[in-house]
């Protein structure tokens, strides 16, 4: 196997997503042949190297798992947490394979989040360039009136930049109305800010939905294995077999 960055090497060892394995270099936690590496442009050959992560030797998946977990509130999405709170993998301990999240669910909010052991896959999935559409379903603590909704849809200023086009339909009225929310990126509490924006607080909010794949019947804290067709789909919307035939022809 030729050479590749280490980020990329502890993602497809199932460590971290590429983002964090990004994090791990920096940290100082990544070793290469017994000398620590924190150059993010520093490259391996896992079937020459030696590469350990906290100590622990890293090997190549013999094969990629995909799950779709109901992750419950109150549930840290990350493997570890530096507070001690508890994290999606005390669902996993059981687990003969690495796993780690695909992207974040924020610790208030529930519903749908994917973990798999292919780095591809996850760095894909987690692209604001792939424009995968998630789907949450919110409870707020008033209506957004018709400019709000209007705002929303169109893009609201958050932390110096406007958040992307959002997908918005009411779904029940009330006191406390429900809505539906559709966003192409994933940045850190968005939704509650945005509704923050507009004067009102997110009660609950569980996403979905992502892409074509639905929560369906999963009970909070329940997982299930996705269907050989079920990563076909993403697979394909990802273009992710495209991209595999291009670099074979290279």
């Amino acid at each position: 196997m030729a050479e590749e960055r280490l980020q990329k090497i502890l993602a497809r060892a199932g460590v971290a997503s590429r983002r964090k394995s990004e994090e791990l270099i920096v940290a100082g936690r990544v070793s290469v042949n017994g000398a620590t590496v924190t150059e993010l442009g520093s490259k391996a050959d896992l079937d020459v190297d030696r590469v350990k992560v906290d100590g622990r030797i890293l090997t190549a998946p013999k094969h990629h798992v995909y799950i779709a977990f109901n992750k419950p509130k109150n549930v840290v999405t990350t493997v570890r947490d530096p507070e001690g709170r508890e994290t999606v993998m005390s669902f996993f301990k059981g687990m003969r394979e690495r796993i780690y999240p695909v992207g974040r669910l924020d610790y208030a909010s529930e519903g749908l989040l994917l973990l798999t052991n292919d780095g591809d896959f996850a760095n894909k999935l987690t692209s604001p360039g792939s424009h995968v559409v998630k789907t949450y379903l919110v409870k707020a603590t008033g209506t957004l009136t018709i400019e709000q909704e209007k705002q929303f849809r169109e893009g609201i200023p958050m932390h110096g930049k406007r958040t992307a086009p959002a997908g918005l339909k009411l779904l029940k009225r009330g006191q406390n109305p429900w809505y539906e929310v559709s966003l192409i990126e994933g940045r850190q509490n968005q939704i509650r800010i945005m509704f923050k924006h507009c004067g009102l607080l997110v009660e609950k909010l569980k996403r979905v939905k992502i892409a074509f794949f639905e929560l369906g019947a999963l009970k909070p804290g329940a997982y299930r294995t996705l269907t050989v067709r079920e990563v076909e789909r993403f697979r394909k919307l990802l273009r992710m077999e495209e991209e595999a035939d291009e670099g074979e022809s290279r």
